[in-house]
């Protein structure tokens, strides 16, 4: 078994992370696993030193023709089995490349928008129905909104992400304590994603006041970048907290806010599973989510976390509320919710399920 991953993105998230989890396991486990990605990225720099094969190929849009014509002699030269395209513009390049061979094209989708969000006289319809043979969905949400846009469901398998339970194992939070002035009473809220509008950090920033009411002894940390920082800053200072919630930017410790959590919380309006909410539990956090997207598919609400009405500041300061309340059941949930993410969301799960994905794919020719 031969497979040409493909990775367009130049910048570092989750899907970069979940793309060399699995060539790493790939590798270990001898199958042969090459990677086609943009040159420096942060993958680029992380794959090379993990061992893996890169081919790193400037990729300018999805229908780079020069790009399109080193991927078709790639696939000439190496005769892969499988093209594994893990973004939306290596989907478009994976297909063009291969016109003509019959290597299978299997897709990653991350994401839970309708294939319509952005499409420009709805030629993503052509797109996802015809320039792909299989999806990966990473999230059964996923699927219901890839069906309800008109693929086929038995073209579509679902492989949850996966998390590394040792990546912040060895982390420590004791600096943080100094760098912010946090006292030992104080409890710490955390959040971690990038700054976006589907991640909804609006609603999170309107809830602390409600918090706030009831905790006066609470911080609250968003840990990130993104395009919306300016104005989740001035909106943090019209709402007078400033001082109860800081803004760390982008972090090369993030595993160190994990560790002085008392909370982890998501509040996205559209997530496509949450590896920041795994990320969480398997460093036995809990966690209070909204009930969007995969979300539910890991936090099922009073066992492994709390689950609260996206874009409602009140529900979620109200789940954060009775979590700081009730600490007893807050631990019993976080030490459900790691139980379950070691046993259905590690790395090694998410790597037998594509492969399975592999075999089966190949299978049915």
């Amino acid at each position: 078994m031969k497979i040409l991953h493909l990775n367009t993105e130049k910048t570092w998230r989750g899907g970069e992370q979940q793309t060399l989890y699995l060539l790493e396991s790939l590798k270990q486990r001898h199958i042969t696993s090459h990677l086609v990605c943009q040159p420096a990225s942060p993958l680029a720099e992380r794959a090379l030193a993990a061992g893996i094969e890169v081919f790193p190929i400037a990729m300018r849009g999805e229908t780079d023709l020069a790009a399109g014509r080193y991927l078709r002699k790639l696939i000439r030269k190496f005769n892969y089995d499988i093209l594994h395209s893990h973004t939306s513009h290596a989907h478009s390049l994976a297909y063009l490349a291969s016109i003509g061979y019959k290597t299978c094209r299997l897709v990653t989708r991350r994401v839970d928008f309708s294939i319509f969000r952005r499409s420009f006289l709805r030629l993503s319809a052509l797109k996802y129905r015809r320039m792909a043979d299989y999806y990966i969905a990473i999230s059964h949400k996923i699927k219901q909104v890839m069906v309800a846009d008109g693929i086929a469901a038995d073209r579509i398998f679902v492989v949850h992400s996966g998390v590394d339970l040792q990546r912040f194992e060895k982390d420590s939070g004791d600096h943080l304590i100094a760098e912010f002035n946090l006292e030992p009473d104080e409890k710490v809220v955390i959040n971690v994603a990038h700054l976006a509008g589907h991640k909804g950090q609006q609603f999170l920033v309107r809830a602390i006041p409600l918090v706030v009411e009831k905790f006066p002894g609470v911080r609250f940390f968003i840990v990130g970048k993104g395009e919306l920082l300016t104005e989740l800053k001035a909106l943090a200072a019209s709402l007078g907290i400033s001082r109860k919630l800081i803004f760390t930017g982008f972090r090369s410790d993030v595993g160190a806010f994990y560790k002085i959590a008392n909370l982890f919380v998501m509040s996205s309006v559209q997530e496509g599973l949450g590896t920041a909410v795994l990320d969480a539990l398997a460093q036995g956090k809990t966690v209070v989510a909204t009930a969007c997207g995969g979300i539910p598919e890991i936090i099922r609400d009073g066992e492994t976390g709390r689950l609260v009405a996206p874009a409602d500041p009140k529900a979620m300061a109200d789940g954060i509320v009775e979590m700081l309340s009730r600490p007893a059941a807050a631990r019993a949930m976080a030490d459900e919710g790691r139980t379950m993410v070691k046993n259905y969301f590690s790395v090694d799960v998410m790597v037998d399920k594509n492969i399975e994905v592999y075999e089966r794919v190949l299978t049915y020719g």
